[in-house]
């Protein structure tokens, strides 16, 4: 029998009143921005107030950081780049995936991989050179490094993505195989992160990436009623987390990632060609087909059709 409408508002309350809880108490318990070098960043792209996005839709570029041991999180190259649109009324999101080989333009620094953006001048350049690319500027950035990104995943009790190819790695004794695959935090990290095994290299690793966001998502959502879940699920992230936002921005945050809908969310990676600037490898993106990418998702607030 499906919960009477009282009965989803009580709940829906109490996730609410957990997130305000929860986030009050680490204004007071966690360190500030600039206190460590906290392995999950969080911030607000300095350039967004004069981004005209609608009033329901937030955009928000995930990283995922390269940095090792010793090495700062939001100053090191990115190793995933995805950046992700929310209609807060809707539920429905769009991920526009960018190769972190791609060999672009970045602000005062000419050309160069786009994941050194990072490196040069840490998430700010990083948001500015993706939404250069893309034509949609992101609002915030979050930036995790491999710790980071491990313990949130096994901080709701692990991952669950549907993989589209076979393939073998050593963290993994029974492989990855077609289908759905339950994955540990490291597991996880190690599918977002390998394109060696795959047809299309970068792009098929960008694209997996995706398929770990869905798979987060669909965890917290089949678990987002139990007594405790939201809690600890924010805890695990607000401990390892340096920010720049207040509270309440925090909670709408919170309130937009609670709102995708798995099923509603599209997503696409730019493409483009293969080759080598000097002897570098890189990716050559299609820049007006990337462009047009930006168009249509701005054009089509609901973010129901994808890119």
């Amino acid at each position: 029998m499906s919960a009477s409408p009282v009965s989803r508002a009580l709940r829906l309350l109490r996730r609410h009143l957990a997130l305000v809880l929860v986030l009050l108490v680490t204004l007071v318990a966690v360190p500030g921005a600039g206190v460590r070098d906290a392995p999950v960043s969080l911030v607000k792209l300095r350039s967004t107030g004069a981004v005209d996005h609608p009033r329901d839709v937030v955009w928000i570029l995930f990283l995922g950081s390269d940095a090792r041991p010793g090495q700062s999180v939001t100053r090191s190259r990115a190793d995933a780049i995805q950046l992700t649109g929310v209609n807060l009324r809707t539920g429905a999101a769009t991920v526009i995936g960018v190769p972190r080989d791609s060999y672009v333009d970045i602000p005062g620094h000419g050309r160069e991989k786009i994941n050194a953006s990072m490196y040069f001048g840490g998430p700010q350049l990083m948001g500015r050179s993706v939404g250069n690319l893309v034509g949609v500027q992101p609002n915030y950035v979050m930036t995790a490094g491999f710790d980071g990104f491990r313990r949130m995943v096994d901080g709701i009790g692990g991952v669950t993505v549907d993989s589209r190819f076979s393939f073998s790695d050593p963290v993994r004794p029974q492989g990855y195989h077609v289908g759905p695959n339950k994955l540990t935090g490291f597991q996880a990290e190690i599918f977002a992160r390998i394109r060696k095994a795959f047809p299309r290299g970068d792009f098929d690793r960008s694209a997996n990436q995706q398929d770990v966001l869905r798979g987060i998502l669909r965890q917290v959502r089949l678990h987002v009623d139990e007594p405790g879940f939201m809690e600890r699920g924010v805890l695990s992230v607000v401990r390892n987390l340096d920010t720049d936002l207040r509270p309440a921005e925090l909670f709408r945050l919170a309130q937009a990632a609670a709102t995708i809908d798995p099923a509603r969310m599209r997503g696409c990676v730019v493409l483009g060609g293969v080759g080598y600037a000097g002897a570098a490898s890189v990716v050559f993106p299609d820049v007006a087909r990337a462009r047009r990418i930006g168009d249509d998702v701005r054009r089509d607030a609901t973010l129901d059709h994808g890119c």
